[in-house]
């Protein structure tokens, strides 16, 4: 899809709901702390300070938006970012809103 290419009405619709889903903190958090390497469930909820059904219930939601995939091995999964468009999303948007905060 080219820059000047506006998506379509189900597009829209989808990238909508995407975007609903990252305006949640928690969200934002688990994904931040699945950036550099795949995360088990119990890691992201140690690390995170969160309950593993809370995590749990939020993974689920990301990987219906296919911002998150998950790998088992064994008897764990084992959480990641689904590809470089979303961690490039959410580092360029993190960049982004420390350039505003600089420019204060």
């Amino acid at each position: 899809m080219s820059k000047a290419a506006i998506p379509s009405q189900l597009d829209t619709t989808i990238l909508a709901e995407t975007f609903r889903l990252l305006g949640d903190p928690t969200r934002l958090r688990i994904l931040f702390f699945c950036l550099d390497e795949p995360r088990s469930v119990g890691d992201i909820a140690a690390s995170l300070d969160l309950s593993q059904s809370l995590v749990s219930h939020h993974l689920r939601l990301l990987r219906g938006a296919r911002l998150v995939r998950g790998n088992r091995q064994a008897k764990q999964i084992f959480y990641e970012l689904a590809d470089k468009h979303v961690s490039d999303m959410l580092v360029d948007m993190a960049h982004h809103v420390c350039e505003e905060q600089a420019d204060d």
